[in-house]
């Protein structure tokens, strides 16, 4: 009995590897809608000294770099277009970028992340600012479903 409970578990295991097959990459091009925030690390118990209200960004790709353009307001509203150099580990996309925002937002700073297909989710730093943001996709709008009308001949 035994015996015939490892084959059963053992046939069941490799049957689903099999049945999956590889996965492709994760396709995280599109709008996103978050939020980000900054913090202390060296006061992890501090709350966070911003939890702006609005993040949207809009990622494409072109051939193996990903560009995001963010758009929010914190404050005031602004509008970035930061280069992602992205490379596919496993099913996700692992990101990193350096952004020189000029003096007024904060200077240059550096992020990593990863995306996959549901979440878009990255850390930042820079002299004067740590934080991260956290996104998701927006939900496409139902599409309409329209009955062919046929015409005589």
């Amino acid at each position: 009995m035994v015996l015939g409970i490892v084959a059963l578990t053992a046939t069941a295991v490799y049957g689903q590897g099999r049945a999956r097959g590889p996965q492709g990459p994760p396709d995280i091009t599109g709008k996103w809608t978050g939020t980000w925030t900054s913090f202390n690390p060296a006061q992890p118990t501090a709350q966070p000294r911003e939890l702006c209200k609005k993040l949207d960004a809009a990622v494409v790709k072109n051939g193996d770099t990903w560009t995001a353009t963010f758009e929010g307001d914190c404050g005031r509203p602004y509008t970035y277009k930061i280069s992602l150099e992205g490379r596919l580990v496993g099913g996700v996309v692992m990101f990193k970028g350096t952004v020189d925002l000029g003096a007024q937002d904060g200077g240059v700073f550096d992020w990593v992340g990863r995306g996959t297909n549901g979440e878009f989710i990255g850390f930042y730093t820079s002299a004067y600012s740590t934080g991260f943001f956290n996104l998701t996709r927006v939900k496409q709008a139902g599409t309409i479903q329209r009955t062919p009308v046929s015409r005589p001949t």
